[in-house]
């Protein structure tokens, strides 16, 4: 019975409950309802609201964009029409361009028109002006002949014998022409130049203080006595065979009191004989052992000697060393001479006269001294090898390493060769001033009289000379010649001849002057 009464009460509290569950879920879900349909429509009225902005945002950026837009195709119809105003403006233009142009053609094409007319008319001109030049000059050539034959008939010529003549006037007048022209540019270019060298010259001459005369170096030795002779011969002449025997050279023991003399061609040899002897005198012991061993002795320190002298030379221009054989060469200089003047030392004088020149004329100075020094190198070796010494010493130079310009200035300072820069002309001038110094070449009256003699007879090889004298020691030829043979324009060709010749045929110290002499004389006798 309890426990039908609990399940009965149980029951009841269960439906009750049952039923309290179901009212308030049934108010839940009404309020719930009644909360979403608020919402949705506070929501709605949102969505309308913002669509409300939306569509206000919308037509204001609708009515923009159609502002912008009207004003945009504004701007673009205004540039339109600013473009085609242009366009219409440029096109009116070359409109009228185009009409100049045509009106420019159109004229062009009447002058054309009207040239080609005149040139129809010039042509047929010059055609009928031709066709009487064509008859003329048939007139002409036909009168020409006649004249010719008339001409022949009176003067009794052939034709070749009047052109003959005739070239012969020509060719005479002009060698006068050109006789007159070459003249007068060798007088224009004579005083400029001279005036010019002149200054040039003076200043080196008096900047260089050398000697004006050269020693003479001759193959004779001093003797304390006479005394000395008797032992320089010896008994029966030993100790003079000995010595020649051993030196190669001839001792002269003549009357001139204490000397006595050395005479061979080697002038080296003659050195060491001279040494020697002057060594035997000192020491006073002369028999031939002696001789021998002072001839040997001295025969050694030659070679040592040549040496020496040779790099004094070069010291005494202050130019860098030379080569070994170029010095050893250069030494030899000292033991020949030119007319009496020693050749080393007019080596050493042409050098310090190139280096003052090239300082005036502004070329380098040391190659001039170099060129200066070694000139005459070849007369060193010219018994050795055949040619001009020149040609000779150019040769040795290039083999030794010397530069070309060096070679050419040796080669061409006796115009052997043409010069190839100033150096050979200054090596040239140089040699000249040297050589022409008072005193700095002598030479035997044989030679003097041969020289003198020689140039005489070649100024009479040529025609229309009637005579010809050497004057001024042989330093001037005075030629004199026949005036109905030579013009006086023809004169100076053949002074400028004479010189030519002279040049190739001799050798001589300085120079030359030629003097041509025509004159003409009028002798009449009053009765």
């Amino acid at each position: 019975m309890d426990i039908a009464l609990t399940s009965g009460w149980l029951g009841g509290a269960l439906a009750a409950g049952g039923g309290l569950l179901a009212a308030a879920a049934a108010y839940f879900a009404a309020r719930t309802r009644r909360q979403t349909a608020a919402a949705r429509a506070a929501q709605e009225e949102e969505h309308r609201r913002r669509l409300e902005d939306a569509r206000r945002q919308a037509d204001n950026l609708t009515r923009e964009a159609r502002l912008l837009a009207n004003e945009e195709v504004l701007k673009l119809r205004e540039q339109g029409e600013q473009m085609l105003a242009r366009r219409r403006l440029e096109a009116d233009e070359a409109e009228k361009r185009l009409a100049e142009r045509e009106r420019l053609v159109n004229r062009q094409l009447e002058r054309l028109a009207e040239d080609e007319q005149g040139l129809r008319r010039r042509t047929e001109e010059l055609r009928q002006r031709a066709a009487q030049l064509d008859r003329q000059a048939a007139e002409a050539a036909a009168a020409h002949a006649r004249q010719r034959e008339e001409l022949a008939r009176v003067a009794r010529l052939s034709e070749t014998e009047a052109r003959e003549l005739l070239l012969r006037a020509v060719r005479e007048e002009s060698l006068k022409d050109a006789a007159a022209l070459s003249r007068r540019i060798m007088d224009e270019a004579r005083v400029r130049a001279e005036d010019r060298a002149r200054r040039i010259l003076s200043i080196a001459l008096q900047r260089y203080a050398g000697d004006h005369t050269f020693e003479s170096t001759t193959a004779t030795v001093a003797l304390p006595n006479d005394e000395m002779k008797g032992r320089i011969i010896g008994r029966e002449g030993r100790n003079i065979r000995s010595f020649e025997t051993a030196t190669g050279v001839t001792v002269l023991i003549d009357d001139t009191p204490n000397a006595v003399v050395l005479s061979g061609f080697d002038p080296v040899r003659r050195e060491i004989a001279r040494e020697a002897m002057t060594r035997l005198i000192a020491d006073g012991r002369i028999h031939p052992t002696r001789i021998e061993e002072v001839v040997q002795k001295v025969n050694e320190e030659m070679d040592e000697t040549v040496r020496r002298l040779g790099e004094e030379a070069v010291a005494r221009l202050g130019l860098p060393p030379l080569h070994a054989e170029t010095t050893r060469l250069l030494g030899r200089l000292r033991f020949r001479h030119s007319f009496s003047q020693n050749i080393l030392d007019h080596s050493v004088e042409v050098g310090h006269l190139c280096g003052l020149l090239a300082a005036e004329v502004g070329v380098n100075v040391d190659a001039a001294k170099r060129a200066g020094l070694l000139h005459d190198l070849g007369k060193a070796v010219s018994h050795e090898l055949e040619g001009p010494h020149a040609i000779v010493g150019a040769d040795l130079l290039r083999q030794h390493g010397e530069s070309e310009e060096i070679v050419n200035a040796v080669a061409s300072h006796h115009d052997e060769v043409e010069p190839n820069g100033p150096l050979g002309i200054l090596v040239s001038a140089a040699d000249a001033i040297s050589a022409s110094r008072p005193g700095a070449r002598s030479e035997t009256m044989t030679t003097y009289l041969k020289r003198v003699e020689n140039l005489e007879r070649i100024a009479g090889t040529f025609p229309g000379v009637e005579k010809a004298f050497a004057v001024q020691a042989g330093r001037e030829l005075r030629v004199f010649v026949r005036p109905d043979v030579v013009s006086d324009e023809q004169g100076y060709l053949l002074a400028r001849n004479i010189c030519r010749k002279i040049e190739d045929e001799l050798q001589y110290p300085g120079q030359i002057r030629v003097t041509l002499v025509r004159e003409t004389r009028c002798v009449e006798f009053a009765k």
